[in-house]
């Protein structure tokens, strides 16, 4: 089994209990359980309150509580449930102190709760709370429930990723602010925004309706997609790929296809992020510079991380509904993950899958994709018209991707010059300093 991914989703808990007297020790022990039980932690209380704001800030408050704590006096047996009590506590003293002493609050003082804890009447130490009982099926809806709020279509793009990251993935604000390289006072920002937000919609906490699920799965997916592809690809920095942001998606992504076993393109997107994070041993050296596909030593490939994808990618065509963007990008990844070389690579079955894939989701990069695939099936003469028209289009005028590629087809049909004009204008435009380091040494190859 994954010591990640499915089974968060399922119920299984950290085994930290019992550690005690150790202030590092315990520090190391609450962020490690807030990493695993965090989602589900913040799920609960939001199911119990019905307030989506006031159970992230709730679960925070028992965060910072077990800091004090747990370095103090030792790890609980239960550790989440010893959360989740707290959590609970909180919750009444809120409404205590709103003065809100309402149906809502009988219920929470009066025991809403499951598995035999009672919120509000049990022990005084929430030490002693250690029988949390989990239904795996309500955890289920918690987290999915959990990531259809956060991935909203009311937030903007920037707030979902770092809201997802928050209440699903339980990093920090510092840490979400360190992978996307912003001010930690941003994130906080977008985080409360996003929260208001929210709250201003009238979001409920709950899994979506069967109508509408679809239509917001998609918001979903998107949002783990582009927190992996920050990660598989830096915009800007000094590393190639920031594996602790990648290596979230890949969680993020396993959790979901738990959650909903039955849609193809959750398997799809799991599948693409395997097959691609596959090639991440070999796709830097020694000193952390890229290198190129043609070069990487296809020995080091996690070959465990293609047989999952892969069998995450026969998941999805088993649906029979034929693959959709995600799932056709996974095709594309199984066949460089089959291929013995380059050169052994099934080029012509690449361009046909950029074919349909530009038909059922045109962009500009999928444009530029297939153009790299052409020139490697029929040679860059070929290719080259297809880059021309994105670059007359203009739509990707601010990428270094595009004089990237347009470069380097020149230099294969032997126009240095003009290959040279194209590179050093990726190099200008290229924020990721390994990226931009790789182009400056094919500038100096030029002469």
């Amino acid at each position: 089994m994954d010591p990640e991914g499915t089974d968060v989703a399922r119920g299984h808990r950290p085994a930290l209990s019992g550690v005690t007297g150790d202030g590092h020790t315990g520090r190391e022990a609450v962020a490690a359980v807030w990493r695993i039980e965090s989602a589900r932690i913040v799920g609960a209380l939001a199911r119990y309150t019905g307030d989506f704001a006031l159970a992230e800030d709730l679960a925070q408050e028992a965060l910072a509580e077990a800091l004090v704590t747990w370095p103090r006096d030792g790890v609980p047996r239960n550790p989440a449930g010893w959360l989740l009590t707290v959590g609970r506590r909180r919750a009444i003293d809120a409404f205590r102190r709103r003065s809100a002493l309402d149906e809502r609050y009988a219920a929470l003082a009066h025991g809403l709760g499951e598995g035999g804890v009672v919120a509000g009447s049990g022990p005084a130490d929430p030490r002693d709370a250690e029988d949390v009982l989990w239904d795996p099926d309500q955890i289920d809806d918690d987290v999915l429930a959990l990531m259809f709020i956060s991935c909203h279509p009311v937030l903007s793009r920037e707030a979902r990723v770092a809201l997802t990251l928050r209440v699903v993935g339980g990093l920090t604000s510092d840490e979400i602010a360190k992978a996307f390289l912003v001010p930690t006072a941003t994130v906080q920002a977008r985080i409360t925004r996003a929260k208001k937000t929210l709250g201003a919609a009238r979001v409920p906490f709950a899994v979506p309706s069967v109508e509408e699920r679809s239509e917001r799965l998609g918001s979903v997916l998107s949002v783990i997609y582009l927190i992996f592809t920050e990660g598989s690809s830096a915009s800007s920095g000094g590393d190639l790929i920031r594996f602790d942001l990648a290596g979230e998606a890949q969680r993020l992504a396993r959790v979901l296809a738990g959650l909903v076993p039955n849609d193809p393109e959750v398997h799809g997107l799991l599948a693409l992020l395997e097959l691609t994070a596959a090639r991440f041993p070999a796709r830097t050296g020694t000193d952390g510079e890229p290198v190129l596909l043609e070069h990487q030593d296809r020995r080091r490939w996690d070959r465990a991380a293609i047989r999952r994808g892969r069998a995450a990618l026969a998941r999805a065509e088993q649906a029979g509904r034929g693959l959709g963007t995600y799932g056709l990008q996974a095709a594309i990844a199984e066949c460089h993950a089959v291929a013995p070389s380059v050169d052994a690579t099934d080029w012509e079955r690449v361009v046909l899958i950029y074919e349909a894939l530009g038909r059922l989701a045109p962009s500009p990069v999928i444009g530029l994709n297939r153009a790299v695939a052409v020139s490697m099936a029929q040679g860059p003469a070929a290719a080259l018209p297809i880059v021309d028209e994105l670059v007359a289009a203009g739509t990707l005028s601010n990428s270094h991707l595009l004089p990237s590629v347009r470069g380097e087809l020149l230099v294969r049909l032997g126009r240095a010059d003009d290959a040279r004009t194209e590179l050093q204008l990726a190099v200008r435009l290229c924020g990721n300093e390994r990226e931009r380091a790789v182009l400056e040494r094919k500038l100096a190859d030029l002469g």
